[in-house]
């Protein structure tokens, strides 16, 4: 048998001779297929944006959001497999109702990611499971100010002051570090986000997407909500008048 696969990909809890385990590689490629998710931490707080794949005019709008409350403090958005990432929001609801039940205050965001991370590695431990197809990113606003945190199918997780996963993931990067982040407001944020994800967007390939934007910092005294509708759209419109000056200067040029 070779290394590339043959015969060491049929089960989670097997490596390779060169020390892979091809289950989780695969999980990271279903999330590589997904739309692209951006999260950015500002001064104030924290900005997520998706590029949702509408893959039939027939969907309903605003079906399968991929922007999901955890609770009233804490946000995640998913990018991959969306039934996969179903049990993960399950997972995380539970786990900070019942830190809210046993000590009576709010969870803290590094012990939920503790948690989470661990119940997704435990599933690239054993045979009888499979590892999730889906990348979690996960934001709050307290005492501390904000935080950031992404958790991949491995079980790894990491703070980051801006990170983007999904198909485009690269570009997003790229576009993310020319960003001066710490000096800037949610409300700037929300204009840089909504202009990342329409100059990733590959309109060949995907024709039709769904913008979903929400925020969590000072401007929602902490709380994780969707970002309104007007403020949205004028993000939108700078987003698109962006794309175009940009094509039309490189026309000139």
């Amino acid at each position: 048998m070779s290394s590339i696969g043959t015969g060491y990909d049929l089960s989670a809890s097997q490596f390779s001779p060169d020390g892979r385990v091809f289950q989780v590689e695969y999980a990271v490629k279903a999330v590589e297929n997904s739309g692209t998710i951006v999260g950015i931490r500002g001064k104030d707080g924290v900005v997520f944006g998706v590029e949702k794949l509408v893959l039939s005019k027939l969907y309903e709008y605003g079906a399968n959001k991929r922007i999901i409350h955890i609770d009233s403090h804490i946000g995640m958005a998913v990018a991959g497999l969306i039934a996969d990432a179903r049990q993960i929001v399950s997972v995380a609801r539970e786990e900070a109702a019942n830190y809210r039940s046993t000590y009576g205050s709010p969870i803290p965001l590094k012990y939920l990611v503790d948690r989470v991370s661990g119940y997704i590695h435990a599933h690239t431990l054993y045979s009888a499971v499979r590892p999730f197809g889906c990348s979690v990113l996960l934001s709050s606003h307290g005492a501390d100010g904000p935080e950031l945190f992404m958790i991949d199918p491995s079980g790894v997780s990491w703070g980051f002051h801006g990170c983007a996963v999904g198909k485009a993931k690269q570009a997003a990067k790229t576009e993310i570090e020319k960003l001066k982040m710490k000096d800037m407001t949610c409300e700037e944020l929300v204009k840089e986000v909504a202009k990342i994800i329409y100059v990733v967007h590959d309109e060949v390939k995907d024709k039709n997407f769904e913008l979903e934007l929400s925020w969590i910092g000072e401007v929602t005294n902490g709380k994780h909500e969707w970002v309104p509708k007007d403020i949205a759209q004028a993000a939108e419109k700078y987003a698109k008048e962006s794309l175009e000056e940009e094509s039309s200067s490189e026309d000139e040029d």
